[in-house]
């Protein structure tokens, strides 16, 4: 069957677009194809530098052509109506439909409509242009005076179609100025001829001849390979970083790895400043040594084959990381010189928010803040308060000004220089941790009770004005603040009711099932033991797990079934007898042992579970409810609840609304399946 070949060429498109555009390329125009009624076989779609290419094998030659009965108005219908069946059924007069008659709904009119099938050629011609003046870029301009809205300036289109054993035709489409035909270049300095090509097959093979690799994911892994055999070769390793090596696959259409080097005397300079340094400014890979250290070498990525052997270009790229590192140096030496808590005052002119003040108004809250949480997570009272007063200064320091990313790292080092204490400089560096569900949280006391108060204040902060989260849109990032205290309390263990209002801790409910569920948790035992009021994160996380393993075993599940049953025949006598029943039973009433026995049970279970609750323990609470399975199982099988005696029916409907109220002690059973 044929093939569509699709290519885009242009100037150089920006490497953080590639994939996605590559992406967008294949859904616009295989939706269309689909929507045309031309079902293929299978998509490709690349991206280069200079080109966005598509392959679209197995289309058929033609649509097929299509039928339907189209249903219109009932007979008789207003003149207005009909005239509008007429007119989408593509018909010129109502003789031309039939009448069908339905029993309920009487007579009405269908049109049998036949809508004849298209070329294929025809149809791409259409779906092609279309796609092309409508590409959804993040960003794009117009180039030149042919009205074209493009990222970069659009050079050429290649676009054919046909199959393996004849030639294909060039797809007859033109957008603005440029139009559709069968020719591409190779790479801009190595083969910058022109290249005709027929279909896929041999446009990936004239590419390669022109050292151009199609595929992003096939030069990312050229690159990684030559970078771990450089590296090898000098006894180090490359620094793994999946993003900046995302980012070079998509400024090279030929990648060339070369190896350069740099001053031992920089390394003086913290490596988180040395890797942002290298990798922001150069686009190189950082290498470590044997031992772990930091090397004072790089990996660079050309996009060229040079006749010195790439002497030149690792020049260029040494002299140009030499100044950067020397602007480096002389940042983090001058920032050495003013005690980290003189730059508080400048925070005083930095706005945090406007209706939430400056850093430094922020800051004293945090001050505040840390001091009430510290007894609770075992820190040092004062160390807290010293941690968070230096938390944000380090914003106001050069290398920070510099580079963002290095906030709170930076903070750690000047304040280690500075003579802070390991735990306050810590704190600092670890206080806006976790940044992401594969970042690790904070484990020292000192930098616990910063992290939650940074958190806390913002959320708090945020919910105060009326900031907050809607749908997809999270500006201020509140939901990662929230996950950030979950993962902090949890993975700590830490027993910290939350304080906040109930509209914020029902957000943290929230983002605690979204948690608890992405862990594996059944999302009915979540919402069976997380109530409106609940505030301690760590104990609605045990709850689940401890009911978790209950549910897994045989008493567990006849348990909740024996619940279930007392449970539904509460609820139909209670709406039936319009009260509710309580716990509160007349052993003088028992007429069979099996009654006796469960009251009993229940006593003594519901002593055991409460203190054990009040403890924290939720295993051992789960494991006297389990202990209820035996007496339910035997009341049920001896015991007709609804005796004809009205007073022992209460009676026994008071005891099964004890076995509900000892239940609930744990977790609400009725929202658990099963």
């Amino acid at each position: 069957m044929p093939e569509l070949l699709l290519e885009l060429f242009s100037e150089e498109i920006p490497a953080r677009f590639q994939r996605k555009a590559a992406e967008d390329l294949k859904k616009a125009v295989t939706d269309a194809l689909v929507e045309a009624s031309l079902l293929y076989e299978g998509a490709r779609a690349f991206a280069t530098p200079r080109r966005l290419a598509l392959t679209v094998a197995g289309i058929p030659a033609r649509s097929p052509d299509q039928h339907e009965d189209k249903k219109g108005p009932r007979v008789g219908a207003p003149q207005a109506a009909i005239d509008g069946f007429l007119k989408s059924a593509g018909l010129t007069s109502i003789d031309q439909a039939k009448i069908e008659s339905d029993p309920k709904k009487g007579e009405f009119y269908v049109a049998h409509v036949h809508k004849a099938g298209a070329p294929a050629i025809e149809l791409l011609t259409a779906i092609l242009g279309k796609t092309i003046a409508n590409f959804p870029w993040a960003k794009s301009m117009q180039w030149g005076h042919g009205g074209l809205t493009w990222v970069r300036p659009l050079r050429a289109i290649t676009a054919t179609f046909g199959t393996d054993t004849e030639d294909p035709v060039v797809i007859p489409f033109a957008v603005h100025t440029l139009t559709a035909g069968q020719t591409t270049y190779g790479h801009r300095f190595l083969a910058p001829e022109a290249i005709k090509v027929r279909r896929f097959d041999d446009y990936v093979t004239a590419l390669e001849r022109a050292k151009v690799v199609l595929d992003l994911d096939r030069r990312k892994d050229i690159i990684r390979s030559e970078a771990d055999h450089l590296a090898f070769a000098q006894g180090l390793t490359v620094i793994a970083d999946e993003g900046l090596l995302e980012e070079v696959a998509g400024l090279v259409e030929w990648p060339v790895v070369m190896i350069g080097g740099f001053e031992e005397s920089f390394l003086a300079v913290p490596e988180e400043a040395i890797i942002a340094t290298i990798r922001a400014n150069q686009k190189c890979f950082n290498l470590r040594d044997g031992k772990g250290k930091l090397a004072n070498k790089f990996l660079l990525t050309a996009n060229n084959l040079a006749t010195d052997g790439g002497a030149l270009i690792v020049a260029g790229n040494e002299r140009v990381i030499r100044a950067r590192l020397s602007d480096a140096k002389f940042f983090y030496e001058t920032d050495l010189k003013l005690p980290l808590e003189h730059g508080l005052p400048k925070l005083e002119e930095s706005v945090f928010h406007a209706k939430l003040g400056t850093q430094f108004q922020r800051i004293e809250r945090l001050v505040k803040l840390a001091a009430e949480i510290a007894p609770k997570v075992g820190a040092s009272v004062e160390e807290a308060k010293r941690a968070a007063m230096l938390a944000k200064a380090d914003l106001t320091t050069n290398m920070v000004g510099e580079f963002p990313e290095l906030q709170g790292i930076m903070g750690r080092y000047y304040a280690l220089a500075q003579g802070e204490t390991a735990a306050v400089a810590n704190a600092v560096a670890d206080h806006y941790k976790p940044l992401g569900p594969t970042d690790r949280v904070p484990a020292e006391p000192v930098s616990i009770a910063v992290a939650l108060a940074d958190k806390l204040d913002l959320l708090t902060g945020f919910w105060a004005i009326d900031e907050k989260p809607t749908g997809s849109r999270d500006p201020f990032a509140l939901r990662r603040a929230a996950l950030g205290v979950i993962r902090i309390v949890v993975e700590n263990k830490l027993t910290f009711p939350l304080s906040v209002e109930p509209d914020l801790l029902a957000f943290f409910h929230d983002r605690l099932k979204v948690t608890l569920r992405d862990a594996g948790a059944r999302h009915d035992l979540v919402d069976a033991v997380i109530s409106k009021d609940s505030d301690d994160i760590l104990e609605i996380t045990r709850r689940v797990e401890a009911l978790s393993a209950l549910l897994s075993t045989e008493d567990g599940k006849n348990l909740l079934a024996g619940y279930k049953r007392a449970a539904n025949i509460l609820a139909a006598e209670e709406k039936k007898d319009g009260r509710t029943y309580t716990a509160v039973s007349d052993q003088q009433k028992f007429t069979l042992d099996a009654e006796t026995g469960l009251a009993n049970a229940i006593k003594s279970v519901d002593a055991a579970a409460a203190a054990s609750v009040r403890a924290n323990d939720y295993k051992a609470a789960i494991a006297a409810l389990a202990t209820l399975r035996a007496p339910v199982d035997t009341f049920f099988e001896q015991v007709m609840v609804n005796d004809a005696d009205p007073a022992i029916r209460a009676n026994r409907l008071h005891l099964l609304a004890a076995l509900r109220n000892t239940m609930l002690l744990v977790a609400d059973f009725s929202k658990v399946a099963g």
